[in-house]
């Protein structure tokens, strides 16, 4: 019941992003919160601190696919200024180099749906194959055009 639970709330959590359609802050955030449940789940599942799962596998890597289809569409120029914003300066200076770190994120989730079939990875070495890369384009992109 807490492995459904979760998947929807996961499902939830990007759904919800459409709502706040024209204030492209609060979606962004929706979008990397459910990044960040989707990263928590897949940790915690990798760790072994949560037994694997191959729906909840699925619905972690359907939130990230979700979030890379429509994250950069949220960074218009101005929406650094004068918000609560963690998003570095350096998206809108370098907005080349941004792209590049997006096209990636949008590459492994993609790879990873696509690995993970209709049912989910098989297995957790399955699992760890197809979102590994995801988190490592979360981590590279975080560096380098993310606040502290």
């Amino acid at each position: 019941m807490k492995k459904t639970i979760f998947a929807f709330s996961l499902i939830a959590a990007t759904t919800a992003t459409a709502f706040a359609a024209d204030d492209p802050i609060a979606v962004r955030k929706s979008l990397m919160q459910s990044n960040g449940a989707a990263a928590g789940a897949s940790a915690g599942m990798m760790k072994k601190e949560i037994d694997y799962s191959p729906a909840v596998g699925k619905a972690a890597i359907a939130a990230f696919h979700a979030s890379a289809e429509a994250f950069g569409d949220y960074f218009p120029e101005g929406s650094d200024m004068g918000a609560d914003t963690r998003a570095s300066a350096k998206i809108w200076e370098d907005p080349d180099g941004f792209k590049a770190e997006l096209d990636k994120f949008k590459t492994a989730a993609a790879a990873a749906m696509e690995a993970s079939g209709r049912e989910g990875p098989a297995d957790l070495e399955a699992f760890q194959a197809a979102v590994g890369p995801i988190l490592g384009t979360c981590r590279s992109c975080h560096e380098g055009y993310q606040t502290r």
